[in-house]
C-alpha cells in the first residue's frame, strides 16, 4: 500500500515514537497523535513509519467535519488505554470527613476512592489542556510558556494530595525551584 495515501484514524507504529493514530493530513505530512508522546507532524514518507490498521485511504485532504467523526472514532477505540492509578493501600475503602465549624451543621463524607477518582480526573484533564495549548496555531510560544507555567504551578498546589498516591511516579509535581506557591 503507498503510504502516501494513509487517511485519517488510521493506526501506525513509528520505530521511535510508538503507537499512533493520523488525526490531520497535510500535503506532504500527516498529524499523528501518539499515545506517549503527543501530537507530532510527521513526513508521508519516513521510513520510520509502519501501517497497523488501514482506515479512510485516499489521495484527498480530509476536512475538519470528517476529522472531528475520525477523532471521535479514535477516542472511542483507544478510550481503555488509560493508565492505571492506584490509591495508596492505607487509604482504600477509607472516608473523608468534611466537619464543619459550626457543629449544629452535619458533616459530610466522602469515600476516598470517589474523591481520589476526582483528583485523578483533574490532573487527566490538565495534561489534556495541556496538549490543546501546545498544538494551538493561534497562540505564540511566549503564550504557550506563560500560560504552561500556570498550569506548572496549579500541578505544584495539588502536590497536597501525593499522600493518596501509592506510586511516586504518579505524584503531581510542581516548579522544581523548590519554592512553593
Amino acid at each position: 500500500m503507498d503510504q502516501t495515501l494513509l487517511g485519517i484514524g488510521t493506526r501506525l507504529q513509528h520505530q521511535h515514537y510508538g503507537q499512533g493514530v493520523i488525526t490531520g493530513v497535510k500535503y506532504a505530512t500527516y498529524l499523528i497523535t501518539f499515545i506517549s508522546q503527543g501530537t507530532k507532524e510527521i513526513d508521508k514518507t519516513d521510513s520510520k513509519l509502519d501501517e497497523i490498521i488501514p482506515e479512510n485511504v485516499s489521495a484527498e485532504v480530509e476536512t475538519t467535519d470528517e476529522v472531528e467523526r475520525s477523532l471521535l472514532k479514535i477516542l472511542k477505540m483507544w478510550g481503555g488505554l488509560q493508565e492505571t492509578i492506584h490509591l495508596g493501600e492505607r487509604w482504600q475503602k477509607g472516608t473523608m470527613l468534611l466537619q464543619p465549624f459550626d457543629k449544629s451543621l452535619k458533616p459530610k463524607e466522602i469515600p476516598m476512592e470517589d474523591f481520589f477518582h476526582k483528583i485523578v480526573m483533574l490532573r487527566d484533564r490538565l495534561r489534556v489542556l495541556e496538549q490543546n495549548i501546545n498544538s494551538n496555531k493561534k497562540l505564540s510560544d511566549e503564550e504557550k510558556v506563560n500560560i504552561q507555567q500556570y498550569i506548572t504551578r496549579c500541578y505544584g498546589s495539588l502536590t497536597t494530595f501525593n499522600v493518596l498516591f501509592r506510586y511516586k511516579e504518579d505524584w503531581f509535581v510542581g516548579d522544581k525551584s523548590g519554592k512553593d506557591d
